[in-house]
């Protein structure tokens, strides 16, 4: 059992950072309205590590004006907390903060048996915003112990827009000026990428470096109990090497000489599972084949170059369509639509499809640099083999700068570059 008095100090230290958080300026993240203060359902915001999770729910409590107690279980002063002591953690939050009707949870999956705490807290109607980065929260504890009583949102780092709030660039006007402004901007994001922090520290490198074996051992081999761990970890960063790719499990199996493809399968949803890396199904008419071959994006363009021995982010194409990919997730989470890749042996590839049920609603391309005319018809091809297979005819080409319509083989096609599109 932990001492009361320790206990008292910890959280009035963790009052403390919010005061300073509050004479701070944030960029606000269009997730925030997913969350329902007035909800009976715990308000679950889950994402990789150091997304900003936290400062997003901070915010949603601070605009909404209600009075609301906070809990950082991420706090190496509370690593030995049982269930025994969220009790006695509760006591000392009325002692703290007086009465309150909301109660932020930040990464309570650190402590086991959360759930119970929770649950009998929803049921004394209290408001509950929870948040977690751990695999294990992610996947079993959540849909098992809070079924029907908890409302998820996913949160990803910063967007190109969001990343334009938080350094102060202006995204409106079509000024030259505005548009180099613009385009300096998007050169350093496909740099940094979207990790709020990132842009504030001097050694990137070491940072994402931290983060990566951070979220690898805590969040997922001590969690999962994993036994192999040197295997596990070269799978992850082999991984975050060469994707943007389409994985094979029993070519891994073989490469990387790993147990059984099972074993293979059962790391790379781990991973996924700790939103270190995002899948993509294959488009196909038929449920079998979505499930097979899919395709893997890092969660950020900082984890494809700012490790030891990573590879992948000096291709600009690559980051590029990480980024674009990345970009469709989130408004997926609020346009409620479908993303797939396409692509038919020796008969054309196209990077996304876009589907709202069982219509097409946008096809997409990304390819850096379509100054080559071989590259640009090859794109121009993608797509309309796109278009003959679904029928969609939104058809979008995006690029690092270029701006302009063609005509191919019949089908308009919009070329835009990816800083312009991001924003709208």
């Amino acid at each position: 059992m932990i001492n009361i008095r320790e206990l008292e100090r910890i959280i009035t230290d963790q009052a403390e950072e919010l005061e300073i958080k509050r004479s701070k300026k944030y960029c606000r993240r269009m997730e925030q309205d997913l969350i329902d203060l007035d909800s009976p359902l715990a308000q679950v915001v889950i994402g990789v590590r150091r997304c900003g999770k936290s400062t997003m729910c901070f915010l949603a409590l601070e605009e909404a004006g209600v009075k609301f107690a906070y809990v950082n279980f991420d706090d190496e002063r509370l690593a030995m907390l049982n269930t025994d002591d969220l009790d006695s953690v509760l006591e000392t939050l009325y002692k703290v903060y007086g009465n309150f009707s909301h109660l932020f949870l930040d990464e309570i999956q650190n402590i086991e048996g959360w759930h119970l705490f929770v649950n009998r807290l929803l049921r004394r109607e209290m408001r509950i915003i929870v948040t977690g980065s751990n695999a294990k929260l992610l996947s079993g504890e959540l849909s098992t112990h809070l079924t029907g009583r908890h409302h998820s949102i996913n949160l990803f780092p910063f967007s190109f827009r969001e990343f334009c709030e938080y350094k102060g660039v202006e995204i409106h006007g079509i000024s030259t000026q505005k548009i180099a402004s613009l385009r300096d901007a998007f050169d350093n994001y496909m740099s940094i990428g979207g990790f709020p922090q990132l842009s504030n520290v001097n050694n990137s490198r070491s940072y994402i470096l931290d983060l990566t074996n951070s979220i690898l051992k805590r969040d997922i081999e001590q969690r999962f109990k994993i036994r192999h761990t040197s295997n596990f970890e070269r799978l992850a960063v082999h991984l975050m090497n060469i994707s943007p790719a389409i994985v094979s499990t029993t070519n891994l199996m073989h490469d990387l000489k790993l147990g059984s493809a099972n074993t293979v399968q059962r790391y790379i949803d781990y991973i996924c599972q700790a939103y270190m890396l995002v899948p993509v199904h294959k488009y196909s008419n038929k449920s079998r084949q979505r499930l097979v071959n899919q395709k893997y994006y890092c969660i950020d363009p900082a984890l494809m170059d700012k490790r030891p021995d990573a590879f992948s982010g000096d291709n600009l194409g690559w980051r590029l369509e990480t980024i674009v990919f990345l970009e469709l997730k989130r408004r997926s989470m609020l346009s409620d639509y479908d993303i797939y890749y396409l692509s038919e042996s020796g008969r054309g590839e196209c990077d996304f499809v876009i589907c709202k049920g069982n219509t097409t609603i946008e096809a997409i391309q990304v390819s850096y640099d379509i100054s080559n005319p071989k590259t640009l018809r090859r794109e121009l091809n993608g797509l309309t083999r796109a278009a003959a297979i679904t029928g969609c005819r939104n058809l979008t080409l995006l690029t690092d700068h270029e701006y302009r319509d063609v005509d191919h083989e019949g089908l308009h096609i919009k070329i835009r570059p990816v800083y312009d599109w991001a924003i709208q």
